[in-house]
């Protein structure tokens, strides 16, 4: 189906049920139908809202209270995230980082230089990312240790992914598709990425 929609706003999960209620005031009442596990409202005067969270809203009885709860139900949850040059690993309880670790660790970035200088710079930096990976996943095996709940990751893919595959107990699966671009990882962004993690991301239309 193609995509029409013409902007994306975010909405923090606490405030969904209020933009919900002033966008039936100026486009009319909603139809559900939940889509790829978002939920699309669609107003009577052809108004749609495709509404996306971090987890994936059930297809059963989809409604307005049914989108909000979910929204504001996910409050648990593990937070990695990774970037060169630093990691940050929380635990999230009840919409609070109820404990964390973070850490700083050098990767250079790309070289334009060639030859030998071009292979001991990626030897260089391929052993920095590996130190990196190393800390982040001590500190998932630290803050997440018997995790078992969804986990929100941010930064870069294949460092969190690594990360994740290289800790004690392997949490891979347990990602959302939820992905988050953050800063330089500290505890000022961890605590920044929990409303991230939480908030609705909705795909508006033409009309909307």
């Amino acid at each position: 189906m193609p995509d029409d929609s013409v902007r994306t706003v975010e909405v923090a999960a606490e405030r969904l049920a209020g933009w919900l209620d002033r966008f039936v005031d100026r486009h009319g009442e909603l139809s559900w139908r939940a889509v790829d596990g978002a939920a699309e409202a669609r107003a009577t005067d052809g108004a749609t809202a495709m509404i996306r969270l971090a987890v994936a809203v059930p297809s059963d009885g989809l409604d307005e209270t049914v989108v909000t709860s979910t929204a504001i139900g996910f409050d648990t949850f593990g937070l990695v995230l990774v970037r060169r040059g630093g990691f940050a690993v929380g635990r999230v309880s009840a919409a609070r980082v109820a404990a964390s670790r973070t850490g700083t660790r050098y990767v250079q970035g790309q070289t334009k230089a060639g030859g030998q200088s071009q292979k001991r710079y990626a030897r260089r930096r391929a052993n920095q990312a590996a130190a990196l990976v190393r800390s982040a996943a001590e500190a998932v095996d630290d803050v997440l240790a018997r995790w078992s709940g969804p986990v929100v990751g941010g930064g870069d893919r294949s460092l969190v992914r690594e990360a994740l595959a290289a800790a004690r107990t392997d949490l891979s699966a347990a990602l959302v598709p939820r992905w988050l671009d953050v800063g330089n990882p500290r505890r000022r962004v961890l605590d920044e990425a929990v409303a991230g993690a939480r908030a609705a991301r909705i795909d508006l239309n033409a009309l909307a």
